[in-house]
């Protein structure tokens, strides 16, 4: 039932920007979503399986915007502006998301929930749909996200980095990747961000 799940976890976040999630009830946002409670407890198994979902999704959406600005989509054309554009994405959706800036911080404040990480990588594990009831969603940490943006990025520029310079390809993206997360915890404006990593790279 991909279109309630989407609908859920829609209504989901909408209901955490208005109150913390300790109050955030079920059966509201299933009425938010309008579909059954029982869809939801089918779907999600509990509060905290729907916490887990909605905390996968956010940081999906924030590795796709990764990979975007990785991909030159923001028209940032060399190696070292992609990474530098993808380092001001990072700091644009951490301020506008507190889940991502979660994700890539491990700091949850009060309002959020806080699910236990019980295993390594966004992307990685069965469907939706092929995970075992009971079985928690597995969830990154902040370390497992930095590798999981740094790959991405190896794997995306590797065929534009300058020749000779495949071997310092992953320290540079892991540099851009670690001066983002500093920005997120001490913040700068996005322009700051890539600037930061455009000269640290150059």
């Amino acid at each position: 039932m991909p279109a309630a799940r989407e609908s859920l976890l829609d209504a989901a976040f909408t209901a955490l920007a208005d109150r913390p999630w300790t109050v955030v009830r079920m059966v509201d946002v299933a009425l938010a979503a309008g579909v059954s409670r029982q869809t939801l407890y089918n779907e999600f198994g509990s509060k905290d399986g729907l916490a887990r979902a909605l905390v996968r999704r956010e940081a999906e959406a924030y590795l796709t915007g990764v990979e975007r600005a990785l991909s030159g989509a923001s028209g940032a054309v060399g190696p070292n502006e992609r990474l530098a554009a993808a380092a001001g994405w990072t700091v644009r959706a951490a301020a506008a998301n507190p889940l991502v800036r979660a994700v890539l911080t491990g700091c949850w404040d009060e309002r959020l929930p806080s699910p236990q990480r019980t295993g390594i990588g966004v992307g990685s594990g069965p469907a939706p749909s092929a995970r075992r009831p009971g079985v928690p969603d597995p969830l990154p940490s902040p370390v497992e996200l930095l590798g999981e943006i740094r790959d991405r990025a190896v794997r995306l520029l590797a065929g534009d980095w300058p020749q000779g310079g495949a071997a310092d390809l992953s320290k540079a993206c892991e540099t851009a990747a670690r001066l983002a997360l500093s920005c997120v915890v001490a913040p700068v404006s996005e322009e700051e961000v890539e600037s930061l990593v455009r000269g640290a790279l150059a």
